[in-house]
């Protein structure tokens, strides 16, 4: 899962909210976009991704980092505004502990999405506060794809811890290639239930909140299973990937393929914030299975891609978070 709540609670807001406010208006006032923007920092030697951004002027992070200190100077002299603006309105640094999920500049809400601010406006109609507030000790996927060569469902378990008193849920979000497809039904498994979902099937995308059977103290751990079943004809697989925004302990990711109609190539990626991306060819065992382990996985997404005989259509499919 992937997600941030549009408020965020504490004694930084305020001074979240000044910078973002004033880093907002500056934009407009300049008449950039933010991919213009990232472009003219990039001229300057200084790197910031297009979700960064999106973050900082959405008042969701703030630079923290000497790096996204030297950035924001930047930023100053790019939008025309006076020299320190900016960056006297982001304050002292965040008192940082053992709780690192808290830290600023990571990767956006959509930020390893095709539409970062569809997924964004749509995590924002539910409430995803209390996703920085979970460390991911450990995550397992299973998807199945059927004799049709379609992906049939997917199952999830996942291990979180409390870093906070008060976590009541999970939120996912989920894509489908194949924007005329049905989105999936989420189906509750095991120590949650639904809550509200929200579905643009123009784009192929679902987020649903998942709510836990009571809300976790500080400390405490929850193992949920939830899965997503598309309906009949499935959308034709041809890859499964998983996107962290934040790290993860272990993942675990499995394909199961039906044992009498398996492809013939299949490869294991990583892919970073920056696109690039480590590939390897893997081998499908004797049951028609494939599965991959991370460890300490950083932000990125972590996924397989196959090929099917060329009897088959070329199309691609879904990917979650």
């Amino acid at each position: 899962m992937s997600g941030q709540s549009v408020s965020v609670a504490g004694p930084d807001r305020a001074q979240d909210t000044e910078f973002a406010d004033a880093l907002r208006a500056a934009i407009e006032a300049r008449g950039l976009g933010l991919e213009r923007l990232r472009e003219h920092l990039a001229h300057r030697g200084v790197s910031v991704s297009l979700a960064t951004l999106s973050y900082w002027q959405s008042g969701r992070s703030r630079p923290e980092r000497p790096s996204s200190l030297t950035a924001v100077g930047h930023l100053e002299t790019i939008l025309g505004v006076p020299p320190g603006e900016l960056a006297m309105l982001l304050g002292p640094p965040r008192p940082r502990g053992r709780w690192s999920n808290q830290a600023t500049d990571r990767p956006a809400i959509g930020a390893f999405w095709p539409s970062l601010y569809d997924v964004e406006d749509a995590v924002g109609q539910v409430n995803a506060f209390w996703d920085e507030r979970l460390t991911r000790i450990s995550q397992h996927d299973r998807v199945f794809v059927g004799p049709d060569r379609g992906e049939q469902s997917y199952v999830s378990r996942q291990v979180l811890r409390a870093e906070r008193d008060g976590p009541d849920r999970w939120v996912v979000i989920m894509h489908l290639d194949e924007h005329d497809r049905a989105l999936p039904q989420v189906q509750p498994l095991r120590h949650c239930h639904l809550g509200r979902t929200i579905a643009k099937p123009e784009v192929g995308l679902l987020v649903a909140e998942l709510l836990f059977d009571r809300p976790l103290r500080r400390g405490e751990t929850i193992i949920t299973e939830h899965a997503l079943i598309n309906e009949a004809p499935c959308p034709l697989a041809t890859n499964y990937e998983r996107k962290f925004r934040l790290p993860v302990r272990e993942f675990v990711l499995e394909i199961v393929f039906d044992p009498d109609v398996v492809p013939i190539h299949c490869e294991q990626y990583t892919r970073r914030e920056n696109g690039e991306e480590n590939v390897r060819v893997v081998q499908i065992d004797d049951t028609g299975s494939v599965h991959g382990i991370a460890l300490d996985f950083e932000p990125g997404c972590y996924g397989f891609r196959w090929d099917w005989p060329s009897t088959a259509p070329d199309r691609a499919v879904a990917s979650e978070d």
